[in-house]
C-alpha cells in the first residue's frame, strides 16, 4: 500500500480545500495532467481509510442508528437520535469536493480514450458506488450537474431525482461492463482487485444486485429485470473474489490515508469507549451464533494502548454474563459493580463498569482490518432475499443461498488477523437452528444481512430502511433525543440551503416543504 502515498499526494493536484459551490478553483491544466488511475485509487483508498468520514459518518451516526455500537458520549447523536448539523453534513461536505470530483473528473477524461477502456469502467462503477452511499443517505442529491460543479465551476447544481439517479446508475453499470475487456489496458494503482477485469465485473454484477433490491417496493419489474441481469452476468460467488480494500499497519490521522480509518475511529484516543448495543449482542446470544465471541470480547482498559490490553472475555462471561449497552442508554447509566477476575499475571483484578461491557475484538478494529465493500456472503443473502420476494429463481433456492450467505459470513471473519476460527460443525449446527421458517423469510434474511454489515454503518443503515428488519427498539432517551423512532435520512448541510437554496428549495419541496429527517428518500417505503 506504501505506492498508494504518493498516489494520495499527487490526487492533491485535483482537490480543493474549498466546501462550497462557488469556491471551487479549477485549473484546466492540473485536472488535464493528473492520471485518472491516481484519481481511481485515490477515490478507493479514502473510502474507507478516511477517519474524519468514518468517525462521523460510521461511528457516530450510522453504526448507532442501526443499533451496532452505542453508550459513549459521542455515539449519543446516532443512538438517541440527537440531531447534529456538523455531523449529519460531514459526508456530504467532504466527498463532493474529493472522491465526487476526482472520479467524476477521471471517468470523463477517459471516455473517449481507446486505450483506457478498462479504467473507465472501473471509473464508472466507482462512481455509481459512490454517489449510492450520499443519494441512500440524503435523497434527491446534484447528479447530472456534479461534473460541472465541481470541475468546471458551475456554482448552483441542479438537485436530480433519486429515481432518476437509480435509473442512471444501472446504465452506468451497463457501460461499464461493456468496456470491461481482459485483452485491453491493465489498471496497475487498482487498489481493491489489482487491475482484474474478471472480478470487476462480478463487482459491478453485485453492486446492481444490491442497487436492484433497493427499488423492489418501487419499481418491482425493474428490479426484477435488473436482478436477473446481474446473475446472468455472474455476481461475486466466491470469498476469493471479494470486494476488499487492504489497509496498511498505520494508525490514521485524520490527512492519513493508509491504515483503516474506522478502526482509527473506533480505537483512538486514551481508551476504547464504544460498546456494542444490548439489542445486537441479544440477538446473536439468542441465536447462539458462533460469531459473537469472534466479534465482541472484554478487555482491561490500558491507556493509550489498546492493543495490549488484557483479555477478560471468559472471566467476565463466568461471573456476570456477556452484555451491550442498552439501547436508550450510556455506558454509566446501567452501572455495574466492581468485579475481580485472575490474569496471568495478577490477581483480584478490578474490572470496572466500563470494561463489563462487551465491545468489539481487537482484531476488528486493527489498522490493517480489511475493509469489506461488498462480498459472497452478501450476495447470496441478497439472493435468497431477492428469491422470496420476487418470487424468482436465481439457480438454487432461497434456503440454499440463505445457506451459502451464512457460511461466506462466517468464513468471512477469518480475514481479521487475529480472529479465531469458526468451524464447519458450528456453522452447518447454527444454519440447522435458524432456518427459513415460512412466511418469516425476509425477516429472518435480512437479520442476518444486519449482523454481516457490523462495522458498515450506512450499508445496515440502508438495509434495514430498505428491507424493514430487524425490528430495532427504539433509542429515545428523554432529555437527549430529538425523535421517537429512528431517523429516515439525513438533512441537508445548511450550507446548501443557503448558497444554492434554490436548487436545494426544489428538492425540499418535493419532499413536502420540509427538510426533514423523518422523510423517507424515494426506494423507502413502508
Amino acid at each position: 500500500m506504501k505506492k498508494y502515498i504518493c498516489l494520495i499526494g499527487l490526487a492533491g493536484l485535483l482537490v480543493t480545500s474549498c466546501k462550497k459551490f462557488g469556491d471551487i478553483n479549477t485549473d484546466p491544466t492540473k485536472s488535464s495532467n493528473l492520471d485518472p488511475a491516481i484519481q481511481l485509487g485515490y477515490t478507493q483508498q479514502k473510502f474507507s481509510g478516511d477517519l474524519n468520514v468514518q468517525e462521523r459518518l460510521g461511528v457516530i451516526l450510522t453504526m448507532p442508528l442501526a443499533s451496532h455500537i452505542g453508550g459513549a458520549w459521542a455515539n449519543q447523536y446516532g443512538q438517541f437520535y440527537v440531531k447534529q448539523e456538523r455531523y449529519a453534513s460531514l459526508l456530504w461536505e467532504d466527498n463532493f469536493v474529493n472522491e465526487i470530483k476526482n472520479i467524476l473528473d477521471a471517468e470523463e477524461r477517459t471516455r473517449n480514450q481507446a486505450n483506457a477502456k478498462n479504467l473507465n469502467g472501473m471509473c464508472r462503477v466507482m462512481k455509481v458506488y459512490l454517489f449510492a452511499r450520499l443519494t441512500d443517505l440524503y435523497g434527491d442529491i446534484p447528479y447530472t450537474e456534479a461534473s460541472a460543479a465541481y470541475s468546471k465551476g458551475k456554482s448552483a447544481p441542479k438537485y436530480d431525482k433519486q429515481e432518476d439517479i437509480y435509473t442512471d446508475f444501472f446504465k452506468q453499470l451497463d457501460t461499464a461492463m461493456v468496456r470491461f475487456n481482459e485483452g485491453q489496458d491493465v489498471v496497475n494503482n487498482d487498489a481493491f482487485y489489482k487491475g482484474s477485469v474478471a472480478k470487476w465485473k462480478k463487482f459491478a454484477s453485485s453492486l446492481r444486485l444490491r442497487l436492484a433490491l433497493r427499488i423492489a417496493k418501487r419499481n418491482t419489474a425493474k428490479a426484477k429485470e435488473e436482478i436477473q441481469k446481474a446473475y446472468t452476468a455472474g455476481v461475486i460467488n466466491v470469498a476469493d473474489d471479494n470486494c476488499i480494500m487492504r489497509h496498511d499497519n498505520v494508525q490514521n490521522d485524520y490527512s492519513d490515508l493508509r491504515g483503516n480509518g474506522l478502526s482509527a475511529a473506533l480505537n483512538q484516543g486514551d481508551f476504547v469507549y464504544y460498546r456494542l448495543n444490548q439489542a445486537f449482542v441479544a440477538h446473536l446470544q439468542n441465536t447462539n451464533d458462533p460469531r459473537l465471541y469472534v466479534i465482541a470480547r472484554n478487555y482491561l482498559d490500558k491507556a493509550f494502548k489498546p492493543f495490549e490490553r488484557v483479555d477478560i472475555t471468559e472471566q467476565v462471561k463466568a461471573q456476570v454474563g456477556s452484555f451491550g449497552v442498552r439501547p436508550a442508554d450510556f455506558i454509566w447509566d446501567n452501572w455495574q459493580n466492581t468485579i475481580y477476575v485472575n490474569t496471568p499475571d495478577a490477581q483480584n483484578v478490578p474490572v470496572s463498569n466500563n470494561e463489563q461491557f462487551i465491545q468489539t475484538a481487537n482484531w476488528l478494529i486493527a489498522p490493517n482490518a480489511p475493509f469489506v465493500h461488498l462480498g459472497y456472503a452478501e450476495t447470496e443473502l441478497l439472493l435468497a432475499d431477492a428469491s422470496i420476494r420476487l418470487n424468482i429463481t436465481l439457480g438454487v433456492t432461497a434456503a440454499e443461498h440463505y445457506k451459502n450467505g451464512i457460511t461466506a459470513a462466517c468464513k468471512q471473519l477469518g480475514l481479521y488477523t487475529g480472529a479465531p476460527a469458526i468451524s464447519d460443525a458450528q456453522i452447518n449446527q447454527f444454519i440447522a437452528d435458524n432456518g427459513l421458517a415460512p412466511g418469516k423469510e425476509l425477516q429472518i434474511i435480512n437479520t442476518q444481512l444486519w449482523v454481516l454489515y457490523f462495522l458498515n454503518g450506512p450499508e445496515a443503515y440502508a438495509n434495514i430502511r430498505r428491507s424493514g428488519f430487524p425490528v430495532l427498539p427504539s433509542g429515545f432517551k428523554s432529555g437527549y433525543s430529538d425523535a421517537q423512532q429512528m431517523p429516515r435520512r439525513l438533512e441537508y448541510p445548511i450550507s446548501e440551503k443557503s448558497l444554492n437554496a434554490t436548487n436545494a428549495n426544489d428538492a425540499i419541496g418535493r419532499m413536502g416543504g420540509k427538510d426533514d429527517w423523518n422523510n423517507r428518500v424515494w426506494w423507502d417505503m413502508p
